[in-house]
């Protein structure tokens, strides 16, 4: 219905706009919001090469919310950057650090329909080294930190036990192979989402992130403890704020989240944020709960001083 540059002139005010909300809520680590990404695995398809997306391969993900599954149809790789030029527009319009966002290989090969000719892991490291390649680019141009979301690293484990370790072998050398080619100035972050982390937690420390995010809100931070006793050596931001949920919480609710995590995970590595991406969430109730959010980090930073 517009053409190529009014597109792109409306992306660009929109992430202004979310930079300077951003900035005026108080937050330390800002994000560019994502405007240009209709969904997370379908965005990076269109600009892999081996991969295809249908018009109207339509299936229901949850709720009311449906997806169009892409196709895996060759040898996997990247042609050109794919999200260098939005995430350097947005680290442009501020001075504090800007997170660039990636969908991680475990989480493309599974949220699409795969070939069957090759094994899974094979096709998984096709679509590590596209993204590492996307990785490099982005630190080159001066992306401080780089998050690979894998939310499903956790959902394709096998049920079968005696499948679980070369699943997860694969699985986290991936990962590794996305983000390896980060220098150590590089900040690397994952995410997960709403999953029992028991059985992964060797995976999850395997993976050799600098950060992981991960769903705490309705557990009351029970996967915080999980970690900590398997003896996690990174740090972890637990979500305190439920984004599934309408109601936004309030600043001591979220307060009593992060001293239940501190009881358990040290202060120097225990980071905030919600509990996953805010696409199900409203700008009204999205920024009353971000205020609440930086309120709440600040109070319990008092105590500790």
């Amino acid at each position: 219905r517009i053409d190529a540059e009014t597109h792109d002139a409306r992306l660009r005010e929109e992430i202004a706009r979310v930079v300077a909300l951003q900035e005026r809520l108080g937050l330390d680590v800002l994000v560019h919001g994502e405007p240009e990404r209709h969904d997370m695995v379908q965005y990076f398809a269109e600009q892999l090469d081996g991969v295809i997306s249908t018009e109207h391969g339509w299936v229901q993900s949850y709720g009311s919310r449906c997806v169009r599954p892409p196709v895996v149809v060759g040898d996997v790789s990247r042609p050109r950057p794919m999200t260098v030029a939005w995430s350097t527009w947005a680290a442009s319009l501020t001075e504090r650090p800007m997170k660039a966002m990636l969908t991680g290989p475990v989480t493309i090969l599974a949220w699409s329909f795969v070939r069957d000719d090759l094994p899974a892991g094979e096709v998984a490291r096709q679509v590590a080294l596209a993204l590492r390649d996307e990785v490099a680019d982005l630190e080159a141009a001066g992306l401080p930190i780089v998050q690979v979301d894998e939310p499903a690293l956790r959902e394709l484990l096998p049920l079968r036990a005696d499948d679980q370790d070369d699943y997860l072998t694969w699985a986290t050398e991936a990962f590794r192979l996305a983000t390896g080619c980060a220098a150590a100035t590089t900040q690397v972050h994952t995410h997960m989402c709403y999953v029992e982390f028991g059985a992964v937690a060797a995976a999850i420390a395997a993976l050799d992130a600098d950060v992981i995010s991960l769903e705490a809100s309705r557990s009351r931070m029970e996967v915080v403890g999980q970690l900590a006793g398997s003896g996690y050596p990174s740090a972890v931001g637990p979500g305190v704020w439920d984004i599934h949920a309408v109601r936004v919480p309030g600043v001591e609710e979220i307060a009593e989240r992060l001293r239940l995590a501190l009881a358990v995970f040290p202060a120097d590595r225990l980071w905030v944020n919600p509990d996953c991406g805010l696409k199900t969430r409203g700008y009204a109730e999205t920024e009353a709960a971000l205020a609440h959010l930086v309120a709440a980090a600040r109070t319990v930073r008092a105590e500790l001083d």
